[in-house]
C-alpha cells in the first residue's frame, strides 16, 4: 500500500510542480528577451532531466552504471514515443526552422554516437569525456544563437516581469517535480522488483518512465497552454542531455559495461521516434504522428519485457 501511495502522490505532485514550472519557464523567456524553444531546450530540459541525473550519479557510485545507461536509454524512448505522443494526440505541434536546425540533428545523432562508442563492448572515461565535449559544443551554440535573439528583441521590450514571481514559479514548480519524479521511481520500483525484473529492464522501463515524470507534467501542460515550442523543446533538449551528459557522467565516475542484447533496443526504438517525429516542410508535425509514436512505444516495451 506504500508504494502505490507513493506512486499516486507523485501524480499529484507533477501536475502541480508541471504547472508552476511552465508559468515560470515562459516568464523566464520573456523576461531573457529570447524564444521559449530555447529555453525549453535548455533550462527547462535539464531541469526536467535532473531526476535521471540523480540516478546517473548515485548508480555510477554504487558501481551499477548499467542501472544509468538503461535509465538514459530508456528515458529517451519515452520522452519522444510516450511524452511528445501524448502531447501530439492533444494536437498538431509546430517546429520553428531553428530548431529543426539546432536540435533535431543533435538529437537523432545521439543513438548514433553511443551505438559508435559501444562497439568495442564499454562506454570508457575517454569515450565519456568526448560525449562531454559534444555536448558542450552544442550548449555553446545555443547561448550564441540566444544572445543573438536578444540583441534582436532588445528594442522590444515594453512589457516588465517581476523576475522574482518568474523565479519562484520555477524553482517551486521544479521542487515539486523533482518529489514526484522520487516518488514514482520508489512506488514503481518497489512494485517491480517483488516481480523479479532485472536491473536493466527496472531501469528501461519503470525507472525511465518515473524519471521522466518532470519531462511528462512540463510538456503536456506547455501544450495545453498553447506553448508549443516549450514542449518540444523540453523534448529535444532532454534527450541531447540524457544521452551525452549524464551517460557521460556516469561513464567518467565508472566505465560502462555494455550488454548489446539490452542497449540496442533502446537505441534503436530511440532513433526510430525522433526520425518519426521530425517535422515537414513548413515545420508541422501531424497529429497522426502521435498514434504512430505511441504504437512504436507499445512495440518497445513488448520487445524489452
Amino acid at each position: 500500500m506504500n508504494e502505490y501511495l507513493a506512486f499516486l502522490t507523485g501524480v499529484v505532485c507533477a501536475g502541480f510542480g508541471g504547472e508552476l514550472f511552465v508559468r515560470g519557464s515562459v516568464g523566464l523567456a520573456h523576461w531573457a528577451r529570447i524564444s521559449p524553444g530555447i529555453i525549453g531546450a535548455t533550462v527547462v530540459a535539464f531541469a526536467t532531466s535532473s531526476p535521471e541525473l540523480s540516478v546517473s550519479v548515485n548508480s555510477a557510485l554504487a558501481g551499477k552504471p548499467q542501472i544509468t545507461l538503461g535509465d538514459a536509454l530508456g528515458s529517451n524512448v519515452v520522452n519522444v514515443a510516450l511524452i511528445l505522443a501524448i502531447a501530439l494526440l492533444i494536437s498538431s505541434i509546430f517546429s520553428s526552422r531553428d530548431s529543426i536546425k539546432r536540435d533535431f540533428p543533435v538529437a537523432m545523432a545521439v543513438p548514433v554516437i553511443l551505438i559508435v562508442l559501444s562497439i568495442d563492448g564499454m562506454i570508457s572515461r575517454l569515450d565519456g569525456f568526448l560525449m562531454m565535449s559534444l555536448f558542450f559544443s552544442w550548449l555553446v551554440l545555443t547561448i550564441l544563437e540566444a544572445r543573438n535573439q536578444r540583441r534582436l528583441s532588445d528594442q522590444l521590450l515594453n512589457e516588465e516581469l517581476k523576475i522574482g514571481i518568474v523565479v519562484f514559479n520555477c524553482l517551486v514548480g521544479l521542487i515539486f517535480l523533482v518529489v514526484a519524479g522520487k516518488l514514482i521511481v520508489s512506488g514503481a520500483s518497489g512494485i517491480a522488483t517483488s516481480f523479479g525484473i532485472t536491473e536493466f529492464i527496472i531501469g528501461a522501463t519503470i525507472v525511465a518512465v518515473g524519471t521522466s515524470v518532470p519531462e511528462l507534467a512540463t510538456t503536456v501542460i506547455a501544450k495545453l497552454r498553447g506553448h508549443d515550442d516549450v514542449s518540444l523543446g523540453t523534448i529535444l533538449g532532454s534527450n541531447i542531455f540524457n544521452g551525452l551528459f549524464i551517460v557521460a557522467v556516469a561513464a567518467i565516475i565508472h566505465p560502462i559495461n555494455v550488454i548489446w542484447d539490452d542497449i540496442a533496443i533502446a537505441l534503436v526504438f530511440g532513433l526510430f521516434a525522433v526520425v518519426l517525429t521530425y517535422p515537414a516542410d513548413d515545420g508541422l508535425i501531424e497529429r497522426s504522428r502521435g498514434i504512430y509514436l505511441l504504437a512504436l512505444y507499445c512495440v518497445y516495451l513488448a520487445v524489452v519485457i
